[in-house]
């Protein structure tokens, strides 16, 4: 009896097994075939960041959520190989994806604690569940995890697995993978980490938080010894080696990308143009872009341009504080202060901090470095009106205040960033590409780019292109025209009458253009403009790139009443610097992919080979000479400072000096200078041109002229002297050297003495009549259609991605 029912149960049992076998069998059958395909492991492209260069190698921008860096398994350190395996999967060399007598192991223990509670988990199935799983804890899914291993096993070697999970794990920190552990924990490269410190993070993969070395050193250092016993049992290691591991005492020094600060303008300008092109796969592809700008151009112009605007704005009033964090709720609020000071950034030495207090005539602050420092009266200086001052509502300084100091150790001063903005950007006369861009004071503070998205009147640096159009329509740089009022009725708001005045309220009778420009005569301007017709003038300039909506078709035209940005203006005066070639600029040099090959590289259009003319060689040239004028002894004189003899450029400054300008040149380099509010205001006597924005140029130039050689433009073949001026060959210059009297419309000639003009009124019908004509039998260049200031450039980019 007794031996039947143990035969039944066995026979049950065995049943049961069988029953059992055949379930996962079927199971097995079913679940197989819908397994994911392997074409993402067997294609890896780890989620890299993408990283923006200077053209001297430097960072200079850092996007993308992951920080990993893809590493071969091969250059991976052998000690950190076998502490990884000794902790995750010691058998990882001998299974076929899934650890048998590790998963009875766990099987049990599950079972006896009536759920999932344990794992036994490879190397492998933990990469099947961190490329195609969910971390839910149920059976179903560890079937499936083991299954998938399986595959994997199946189509990968030993070495390969290995390799996509010593790069795809996370390890806290936002480290991705082992490389990346290295330099955020340690700062130091992979292949350099000692026994001890890799197998400190060896012990990370298992729970990045908890074993943590920096947050949890104690269950960290349980958790290193571990993984050394481990070693030694598997005879990676001696006795001694574990030892003296366990002993050795780590150094943590967190690993910060070191980002050139004086580069973000240009950084940003090159994570747009390729999130347009990629979207969101341009912050996890690992692309490398190397720019055209140098970290030391862009150390000159920032340091140019923030001196000019700190200068302007010493004297001013205190604004109040620039921030504001809630301390009342904080448990402890030394690590909540430090917290928040580590998001911001020190500019222009211009140190953030945090009121931690505040007393009659003193407050105490919190710095990055978590020094405290209490600032007096005289500290306070400017801002001591401020403290607790509720007429200033959220401006005022208190508790919990974020303001900005300068100083060192025990001695600190309240200072503020200038409200005065402003942009340099400089190209490269005959490619186009930038060699330096700012586009403001603070990148962190505001990321618009001034410099290529601020539309600003450009004033009378806009004069040159209608002086350019007058040269093509058949004047000359000695044509006379009356500098004298002017109203005319219907041209002014609302239909009055408009009477625009030069800036200096002073008028010079008849001129000659190269005076007028030099002197920068608004009433020249307009009768050039009358004269040569506002649609044709309009047409004209969009050879330089402008748009037809950015300079609408009014006489104000000649004032530089439109609206554009520094670096449309740069690209413009480009055309006069390069001998007449129309150029795009661009910023984006090279494009590398993760693996180090070249994906894209700029094919510029070049002056004098395949860049488009825009203009008459000898319009720019003599263009070129005209404004070299402006810079001897006209409105730019203070940029002759830079002392040479080759450069040329204009001033510019709108109504009530709302908007600063200057853009000078040689045959080599081009910068542009604008300098304004954000909300436009008057800047009073310091804004003019060549008051605030000539400084500017002149300490940057100096710079990025230095050491070059002093060469100007050459005069291009079909150009004669006479007097000293310069003029086209195939016109004859006792007809092209014209006057225009009030009216903008009747030419009179220039030879004719001033005294004889007033007086003679026959002699000037006969020059009349015989001049009228000249400006129709002088050659009229072809209109270029209008053009994209990036459209050449970028396309020649664009398609070689």
């Amino acid at each position: 009896m007794i031996k039947k029912i143990i035969t039944t149960c066995i026979g049950l049992l065995l049943g049961l097994v069988l029953f059992g076998i055949g379930l996962i069998a079927i199971a097995i059958l079913v679940t197989y075939p819908k397994l994911p395909s392997l074409d993402t492991l067997q294609h890896y492209q780890p989620k890299m960041p993408l990283t923006v260069y200077s053209s001297d190698g430097q960072v200079i921008g850092l996007y993308g959520e992951e920080r990993r860096e893809f590493t071969k398994i091969a250059d991976f350190p052998k000690v950190l190989k076998d502490a990884v395996i000794a902790a995750e999967d010691k058998r990882f060399y001998e299974h076929w994806g899934v650890d048998v007598i590790g998963v009875a192991r766990a099987t049990v223990g599950n079972l006896v604690a009536g759920g999932v509670q344990s794992g036994a988990s490879t190397i492998t199935q933990q990469v099947a569940k961190n490329f195609y799983l969910s971390s839910e804890r149920t059976f179903t899914r560890k079937f499936n995890e083991a299954l998938l291993a399986y595959k994997i096993e199946q189509s990968l070697s030993k070495d390969q697995i290995l390799e996509l999970y010593f790069n795809q794990i996370y390890l806290g920190q936002r480290a991705y993978g082992f490389t990346s552990a290295a330099q955020i924990y340690f700062n130091k490269s992979v292949k350099d980490l000692s026994l001890a410190e890799a197998s400190m993070l060896a012990g990370l993969p298992k729970a990045p938080s908890a074993y943590n070395p920096i947050v949890n050193p104690e269950r960290a250092k349980m958790r290193q010894t571990y993984i050394l016993n481990n070693m030694l049992d598997e005879g990676m290691i001696t006795m001694q080696q574990r030892d003296q591991a366990i002993k050795e005492e780590l150094h943590y020094e967190r690993f910060v990308q070191k980002i050139d600060q004086n580069a973000l303008y240009v950084a940003e300008m090159v994570r747009q143009e390729l999130y347009e092109k990629y979207g969101e796969d341009a912050y996890t592809q690992g692309f490398k872009v190397y720019t055209t700008v140098s970290t030391e151009h862009q150390k000159a112009a920032t340091a140019a341009l923030r001196r000019a605007l700190r200068n302007f704005d010493r004297g001013s009033r205190y604004r109040g504080a620039e921030n504001y964090i809630d301390l009342s709720k904080s448990d402890n609020i030394e690590e909540t202060v430090s917290q928040h000071l580590s998001t911001l950034y020190t500019v222009d030495g211009m140190v953030p901090a945090v009121v931690l207090d505040t007393a009659k005539q003193s407050i105490q602050i919190q710095l990055p470095s978590g020094r405290k420092a209490t600032l007096g009266s005289r500290s306070l200086g400017f801002a001591a009106r401020a403290v607790n001052n509720k007429n200033m509502g959220d401006d005022r300084i208190r508790r919990g205040s974020i303001i900005r100091v300068k100083g060192s150790g025990d001695s600190w001063t309240v200072v503020q960033e200038p409200l005065l903005q402003g942009a340099l950007v400089s190209l490269d006369a005959k490619t186009g590409a930038v060699r330096a861009l700012v586009g403001g004071y603070d990148y962190h503070s505001k990321t618009f780019n001034r410099a290529t998205q601020a539309m600003r009147q450009p004033g009378s640096t806009f004069k040159p292109f209608v002086y350019s159009a007058a040269l093509a329509k058949g004047m000359t740089a000695s044509t006379q025209i009356n500098d004298a009022p002017i109203s005319l009725p219907g041209k002014g708001p609302n239909g009055t009458v408009w009477s625009p005045k030069n800036s200096d309220g002073r008028y010079s009778g008849y001129i000659t253009l190269r005076q007028a420009l030099t002197a920068s005569k608004n009433m020249v301007s307009i009768r050039i403009l009358m004269s040569i017709g506002v649609g044709y003038a309009q047409q004209y300039v969009q050879r330089f790139g402008f748009r037809p909506s950015e300079i609408p078709a009014t006489l104000s035209m000649a004032l530089g009443t439109g609206e554009t940005t520094p670096l449309k203006m740069a690209e413009g005066y480009a055309v006069f610097a390069n001998g007449g070639y129309r150029v795009s600029a661009y910023v984006i040099d090279k494009i590398y992919d993760s693996q180090g090959r070249l994906r894209a590289q700029m094919q510029p259009l070049v002056a004098g080979e395949n860049a488009p003319q825009a203009i008459d060689p000898r319009n720019a040239y003599i263009m070129y000479k005209i404004m070299q004028d402006v810079v001897r002894s006209g409105t730019a004189r203070g940029a002759s400072a830079v002392g040479r003899s080759d450069i040329a450029g204009k001033t510019g400054t709108t109504n009530d000096n709302k908007d600063a300008w200057f853009i000078g040149f040689n045959p080599s380099v081009v910068t542009a200078v604008y300098i304004g509010f954000d909300k436009p205001k008057s800047m009073g006597r310091a804004g003019y041109g060549g008051t605030i924005a000539v400084p500017v140029w002149v300490e940057y130039m100096r710079y990025a002229l230095k050491g070059t050689k002093v060469a100007g433009m050459k005069a291009p073949e079909g150009m004669v002297t006479k007097n000293g001026e310069y003029y086209m060959k195939e016109r004859q210059v006792t007809s092209s050297d014209l006057a225009l009297d009030n009216s903008g419309s009747v030419p009179r000639a220039n030879n004719t003495p001033r005294r004889q003009r007033s007086t003679t009124p026959n002699r000037e019908s006969a020059t009349r009549r015989q001049d009228s004509e000249a400006p129709q039998s002088a050659p009229v260049e072809t209109p270029l259609p209008p053009t994209n200031s990036n459209s050449g450039g970028n396309r020649q980019l664009d398609s070689l991605f």
